[in-house]
């Protein structure tokens, strides 16, 4: 089982014929998953041989749908065109995009989230600004190192590529049903929430894993979530305990405003949920295993 992403998925590349794209094309590929096509109106109706995979290239979303039955795009696209990639991605009603742009103007984002909520949210958007998401042994549909981790029962929502490279490895023994990156940018589409009732859906997750950072107040929506919603034990981390006031740190979203988005308030409100909250991500990876393995 997995959420969002299985080894039954078909993928598409927007971007694949760029340098980026065609990198982790080749990693995507080389971890298993589905790659169907790429999408470039410049060059509609040529291929890309990828170590012996034929990969063909179209001229639209919509015709690579059409061709191939894909259900999930991957977006390596400039961060100038990525609104225009995105909003063809949702005209086209695929079910998943992946936008793993960084640079993305605010503006944009802003634009193509409220176009998918005007089209009905027929198309789940992950980003961007994001490392994407991977269901081990099955699929990768971004740049998660495929090699990392197995398959296995912790589900992992993260704000931060690099910490959930860490907390995979850490935890590698165990293994991970999907981990998804959902990016920390001010903002994006999937949540913390939105994964957190996947993992809580998804008989194959025992525990959740959730990676949050300083700035806004997504992790105390989730802590409410949680509260509520969820009854796997979740554990937690937020980076940024020694960040200063007012500096952003990493992502454009992580920035604290007086006591407002701090990594010590987030805790507070995680742990008033029942989530058991490392001050560093090994001692959350401890933290998970002594739930899961005791």
């Amino acid at each position: 089982m997995a959420i969002f992403l299985t080894k039954e998925s078909k993928v598409i590349v927007q971007g694949m014929t760029g340098a980026t794209g065609m990198k982790h094309t080749k990693l995507m590929l080389g971890d298993g998953t589905n790659i169907v096509g790429g999408v470039n109106p410049r060059k509609a109706g040529t291929s890309v041989d990828f170590d012996g995979t034929e990969v063909p290239v179209f001229g639209s979303v919509k015709e690579a749908m059409e061709k191939t039955g894909a259900d999930v795009s991957v977006l390596f696209v400039p961060p100038a065109f990525a609104k225009a990639a995105v909003v063809e991605a949702i005209d086209a009603e695929i079910p998943l995009a992946v936008v793993i742009t960084e640079g993305i103007a605010v503006h944009d984002s802003a634009a193509f989230w409220a176009y998918a909520k005007a089209k009905g949210n027929k198309t789940r958007i992950i980003g961007p600004n994001c490392p994407g998401l991977i269901t081990p042994g099955q699929s990768n549909a971004g740049i998660i190192p495929g090699d990392i981790t197995k398959p296995g029962r912790i589900g992992l929502v993260s704000k931060s590529g690099t910490l959930t490279y860490q907390m995979m490895y850490e935890l590698r023994d165990i293994g991970f049903s999907s981990a998804v990156g959902i990016g920390g940018d001010p903002v994006i589409g999937t949540t913390h929430i939105d994964a957190l009732a996947a993992f809580e859906a998804d008989p194959e997750t025992d525990l959740i894993v959730m990676i949050g950072e300083i700035g806004g107040d997504a992790e105390e929506r989730a802590a409410d979530f949680i509260k509520a919603n969820v009854t796997k034990p979740v554990v937690g981390y937020v980076a940024g305990f020694t960040a200063p006031e007012g500096k952003t740190m990493g992502h454009a979203g992580a920035i604290v405003s007086g006591s407002s988005g701090t990594a010590q308030a987030k805790k507070e409100a995680l742990e008033a949920a029942g989530v058991k909250v490392g001050k560093t991500p090994s001692e959350t990876a401890r933290l998970a295993r002594e739930i899961l393995v005791g």
